[in-house]
């Protein structure tokens, strides 16, 4: 058994088509305006001769030449394409179909819309024939399908060239903003003062990099970032591909309720503290917070659960938290580890921009850490399998204990350090927090007999 394309005329309009061009014929200026704001081009046309005149007009607009009957035609001549247009008088003709010269953009809207129809048209068979060849394995052909199907819904008329005088109207509106509410927070906060006093935040379509050696920590920041932020009102959305939802939710209650997680997962919480657990539910069930713990994840998916959360929520997502990069699935058939650890980072950093939110990654770190003598703080060049994770990240903060290497030699217990090794627009440094271990939780620094 075969696709086959039923026997129907694709989506057109050839009215709007021959409204666009006769438009373009009576006053030349139109046609900046539908390369720029409408992105209109010859492919976009049903009609082969409706596409080969646009061609024409294309070609005297770039040779900074005058628009009109005679140019055209003469134009299509000297390509060989006079005569399959239908000749002088068809160009002539295009004048008389104009409804209204001014609605040229309009028209174009048509034509556009109609050209995004036959796309997902086009893009339907493909996914059809794929699936009855058998081309790949079920997964593979989702989320093929997924993409051609995003690639379609992308509008480049989304993308435009914008003066600076637009930019900067916009932006000191929102700093304005922010300077009468006085707060110096200019991103989504992560709940930890110090941090965000040297970020201002998390930035939108920042990627943020938190990286680590094992048993750091780094699940337990990243848990408590989310639900710091989400306490905070803002969405956010936690992938997890190392622990389960249910284990989520019992980091999460540990943290809030100040009960050991061991305890809480054993059962062992006396009846006299159900009440902190309780209360500490409520707030968590009242915040915006979404956990994701699909195990076999790759950044596709993650990107697709996010655009749709997005687009779904009122104001959007604050925040995306992806734990851990190096367990996502890479897409195609790449070899190398390196570069597979480069596409996921990438694809997350399009996901910031995309979205215009902060995407928080975590990364592992090499065994190059452990092989140093003396110390054990980590560099950006211990960013595992891939320079690419430090060249797409924004903001890269190691987390570092003290306390995990010197045992009870050390003079730090219950002590981290995030350490800003990359910050593109603001300082580097260090920033002191209190980690408790029994939950696990980190805190705003208050000494390290707090953490006891």
């Amino acid at each position: 058994m075969t696709a086959t394309q039923p026997a129907q005329v694709p989506p057109h309009n050839l009215e709007a088509e021959r409204s666009v061009l006769g438009a373009v014929l009576l006053d030349e200026r139109h046609l900046y305006m539908l390369l720029v704001e409408e992105q209109l081009r010859p492919e976009h046309f049903f009609r082969d001769q409706h596409g080969a005149v646009f061609e024409a007009m294309l070609d005297l607009h770039n040779n900074e030449r005058k628009i009109d009957h005679l140019t055209v035609a003469e134009t299509l001549r000297q390509h060989g394409k006079l005569e399959g247009v239908g000749g002088p008088e068809a160009i002539d003709e295009l004048a008389g179909w104009v409804p209204a010269a001014g609605h040229a953009r309009d028209y174009a809207r048509i034509v556009r819309e109609n050209a995004q129809m036959r796309a997902l048209l086009t893009t339907s068979y493909e996914i059809q024939a794929s699936v009855f060849g058998r081309e790949a394995p079920a997964r593979d052909l989702l989320e093929r399908a997924e993409r051609s199907v995003l690639e379609v819904a992308h509008d480049d008329r989304s993308k435009k060239l914008r003066s600076i005088a637009d930019i900067l109207h916009e932006e000191t509106d929102r700093l304005h903003s922010l300077s009468i509410q006085k707060s110096p927070l200019t991103g989504t906060p992560s709940g930890f003062k110090d941090l965000d006093d040297r970020t201002g935040g998390f930035q939108r379509g920042n990627l943020i990099v938190i990286a680590a050696r094992p048993s750091m920590g780094k699940s337990a920041l990243v848990a408590n970032i989310a639900e710091n932020a989400a306490l905070d009102g803002y969405p956010v959305v936690l992938f997890s591909l190392e622990m389960s939802e249910s284990e989520l939710a019992q980091r999460f209650v540990a943290s809030q309720s100040r009960i050991g997680g061991e305890d809480l997962r054993r059962g062992k919480v006396p009846e006299h503290r159900w009440p902190k657990i309780l209360e500490a539910c409520r707030r968590l069930a009242d915040a915006p917070l979404y956990v994701d713990d699909s195990s076999d994840t790759g950044v596709l998916e993650v990107r697709a659960k996010a655009r749709r959360l997005h687009h779904q929520l009122k104001d959007g997502l604050g925040l995306v938290v992806v734990d851990y990069l190096q367990l996502m699935r890479h897409e195609g058939r790449i070899e190398s580890r390196v570069e597979q650890v480069s596409q996921l980072s990438r694809g997350l950093k399009g996901l910031a921009r995309e979205l215009n939110i902060p995407v928080i990654a975590i990364s592992q770190l090499s065994r190059a850490v452990e092989q140093r003598g003396g110390d054990k703080r980590p560099i950006l060049s211990d960013l595992r399998e891939s320079g690419a994770i430090e060249q797409d990240s924004d903001l890269v903060i190691f987390i570092y204990r003290e306390e995990y290497y010197l045992g009870a030699e050390s003079e730090r217990p219950g002590e981290a350090d995030l350490i800003i090794a990359k910050h593109r627009n603001g300082p580097v440094g260090d920033v002191v927090l209190t980690f408790q271990k029994q939950y696990p939780k980190f805190m705003n620094y208050a000494g390290s007999r707090f953490a006891e």
